[in-house]
């Protein structure tokens, strides 16, 4: 066990692969999820096409960070938009696994596989 404290809750803007998306670090649970809906609101009413979340630095994410991010994936649907969520096997990943929504969304295991996802062929 670590006596270091986990990293500070911050959602970043980050494309990938000219995909709008953020960078969510730190732990998602009922005292940051407010920020979470509000930072995937904005980001979504502010752009187009597929969206990416980077879930990579969480190192926590309970129901209620779920939560949100079934939300954002229904405000995109609403447009036909497709969430594309960035999250390696771990824990956090486990958790859209025992939810049972994990095919519900398009899951990648890093940055370089949605990269590839998103990337029209040539």
């Amino acid at each position: 066990m670590t006596d270091r404290p986990p990293a500070a809750f911050k959602v970043e803007h980050a494309d990938l692969s000219g995909a709008p998306g953020v960078v969510i670090h730190g732990e998602v649970d009922v005292s940051t999820v407010r920020a979470l809906v509000d930072a995937l609101d904005t980001a979504i009413r502010e752009s187009a096409g597929a969206f990416v979340v980077d879930l990579c630095s969480v190192a926590f994410l309970d129901s209620s960070g779920l939560s949100a991010l079934m939300r954002a994936r229904a405000l995109l649907g609403r447009d036909e938009r497709a969430l594309a969520v960035v999250c390696p096997p771990g824990p956090v990943r486990r958790l859209f696994e025992v939810a049972g929504v994990s095919d519900l969304l398009f899951l990648y295991d890093s940055r370089e596989q949605a990269s590839a996802a998103l990337v029209p062929p040539a």
